[in-house]
């Protein structure tokens, strides 16, 4: 099973990315997915995730309006859509799965701190320059 990320650069700040996390030997469909970064110095953060249920998106508050994520109906890609870039957007990127929405989404909710996760992805340099 792997998750293999891709779709990292280096952009001006207010520029776009797009990420994309494709899964060999799992199909997505019974899991919920996301993304998660992590800059030089800090924790790793949740960005956002999708309901392996409903389909239903979240995502930190500090790229909503900004980020858009959304999976293939093949369930094998996921995808994160990145505008209007910040510096302070630079991180590695992180693509995973879990079973449990509850796992990935466990910031959105004010705690700190990265539950375990079933699967993690290598991650995808981002940098934005200003």
């Amino acid at each position: 099973v792997q998750l293999q990320a891709s779709g990292g650069g280096l952009v001006q700040a207010g520029g776009s990315l797009r990420l994309s996390c494709v899964a060999s030997g799992l199909r997505l469909d019974p899991y919920a997915i996301g993304w998660f970064r992590q800059a030089p110095g800090k924790e790793r953060e949740g960005v956002s995730s999708i309901s392996s249920s409903d389909g239903v998106a979240y995502y930190a508050d500090s790229v909503k309006g900004r980020f858009t994520v959304t999976k293939d109906t093949a369930g094998r890609t996921l995808y994160l859509q990145m505008n209007s870039l910040k510096p302070e957007d630079t991180a590695i990127y992180y693509c995973a799965a879990d079973r449990l929405l509850q796992t990935l989404i466990y910031q959105f909710d004010g705690h700190r701190g990265v539950l375990p996760v079933d699967y993690w992805g290598q991650g995808t340099q981002v940098t934005v320059s200003s």
